[in-house]
């Protein structure tokens, strides 16, 4: 009796702890095996921070195995055959500590640091076995690759801390992890590249941006699914979520410039029939969850495939509009005049106005309550916020549309601003929708007019008839200095 009590005991903890379980189900013999720590470490520091491995096929370790870069420069951690290693202590199991400083241009980096490029980890799989076990820590890397590497029962598969530059992440699979599948963690980072990658059923969010300031992310032709906790607990994650609501109070920690291009995005947030149409009630595939001060600025969700969830994708504090048909965002210049523009890239000043890219505010002048928590426009250029303990939106203001009779007759001052001309005709103002002016669409930027390809395609003919044309009269002179010379 007593024996079939502890073994009802010890089926209870198994299914409790799923990443334990997992991790002692797939390797039975796992607390049998050595700790392999210190003799990696003396492996590290012995081959200048290289870790080549062969046909172990599972090492385990209880402590992060470290590649200080400014000891060791330039390292590749790479194995044959399949190589698992078993993190069964708190921590990354590897982590990369470089030591830039700077930014990505090439003036800020202090020449040392060009000796740590690209460290690489590639061919291996990391398993957790312990509730803060992580697979790959980066800190202050230039270049790291990550490539061809397997984490599950983790909590952070991918995990960017401090500062990091020009990262790549390719053809990993990140399954199953209780925290997040790549976690850009308060981070400073210019360029990241995340492609083709699996990253599903990580509890805490599949690819993770939290305040930090980030520029340069795209992601492209990955997988990404389920991302989002597996029971009833409400939630606010996503498969994708780029998140800077923690620091409402600074423009310091910035998010910007991302492109989601070529993805599988889905799963979860109520999406189901019967019980498990209450899990992770709130999630959602993309969310863009901005701030007044400092609103997420230029993103692209192209040809993406997104289903399967309640919140396809959820954007707060967007105010990037684009103009859909005829009109002008009309804009007060500093001397006082007024421009016109059909850039949307707007944002809240100091003050609170509703201005354009260069700060100049539009008109008519918009002006955003304090604390105001959420901010929506509409088709009709309606400018609505959510204020604190209110339910309901609030109208504060409408965005207007200008029309002229010839908008090509509009003269063009730079900055995407243009002014009246007699040949534009005389302004005339109105609701976006109404009377033949375009709608409003927050969220979106209107695309360049012109044709990269095409421009290039009919520079080059050009280029190529002017050179006929030059052949052809340095052909004719040549045949009438001939006939001159033979007559």
């Amino acid at each position: 009796m007593r024996a079939f009590f502890l073994l009802i005991l010890v089926n209870f903890l198994f299914l409790s702890n799923g990443l334990t379980a997992g991790t002692l189900d797939q390797i039975p013999h796992l607390k049998s095996l050595p700790d392999s720590t210190v003799v990696l470490q003396q492996m590290i520091d012995e081959q200048d921070g290289n870790l080549l491995l062969g046909n172990d096929d599972v090492l385990r370790i209880t402590q992060p195995l470290v590649f200080d870069l400014a000891k060791h420069k330039a390292v590749a951690v790479k194995a044959t055959g399949g190589l698992t290693i078993v993190m069964d202590g708190p921590g990354p199991a590897l982590r990369f500590l470089g030591s830039h400083q700077g930014t990505a241009s090439p003036a800020s980096f202090v020449p040392a640091t060009w000796n740590e490029r690209m460290p690489t980890v590639s061919g291996i799989e990391i398993l957790g076995n312990h509730a803060e076990a992580d697979g790959i820590e980066l800190v202050q890397t230039v270049g790291a690759i990550v490539s061809g590497v397997s984490v599950r029962w983790c909590r952070h598969g991918i995990h960017l801390v401090n500062r990091n530059r020009n990262v790549l992440v390719s053809a990993c699979h990140l399954y199953e992890n209780s925290g997040v599948g790549v976690y850009l963690d308060d981070v400073n980072l210019h360029q990241i590249n995340i492609g083709t990658s699996h990253i599903s059923y990580n509890r805490q969010g599949g690819i993770v941006v939290r305040d930090g300031n980030v520029r340069n992310l795209q992601v492209s032709g990955c997988d990404i699914e389920g991302n989002m906790p597996d029971d009833e607990t409400p939630t606010k994650v996503a498969n994708i979520l780029i998140d800077v609501s923690g620091s409402p109070d600074t423009r310091e920690k910035s998010i910007a410039e991302i492109s989601i291009t070529g993805c599988t995005i889905q799963h979860s947030a109520n999406y189901g029939s019967g019980e498990t149409k209450l899990v992770a009630p709130g999630g959602a595939n993309i969310r863009l969850a901005g701030k007044e001060t400092y609103p997420i600025d230029s993103v692209t969700i192209t040809g993406n495939v997104l289903s399967d969830t309640t919140t396809n994708i959820d954007i707060d504090y967007a105010l990037d509009v684009a103009i859909n048909g005829r009109g002008f965002l009309e804009v007060l210049q500093p001397d006082g005049t007024t421009a016109y523009t059909r850039n949307g890239q707007l944002h809240l000043s100091r003050d609170g106005e509703i201005v354009n890219a260069d700060g100049l505010v539009i008109q008519p002048a918009i002006t955003v309550p304090e604390g105001a928590q959420s901010l929506t426009i509409g088709k009709d250029g309606t400018v609505s916020v959510v204020l604190p303990g209110e339910a309901e939106a609030q109208q504060i203001g409408s965005l207007t549309l200008t029309d002229f009779i010839n908008s090509a007759g509009l003269q063009a001052i730079g900055g995407n601003l243009f002014l009246e001309t007699t040949a534009s005709g005389s302004p005339t103002n109105g609701t976006p929708g109404l009377d033949g002016l375009g709608t409003i669409e927050q969220g979106n930027l209107e695309n360049s007019n012109v044709e990269v390809v095409e421009e290039l395609v009919n520079m080059i003919t050009t280029q190529r008839a002017y050179e006929m044309n030059a052949k052809v009269i340095s052909t004719s002179d040549q045949m009438l200095a001939y006939i001159t010379q033979n007559l």
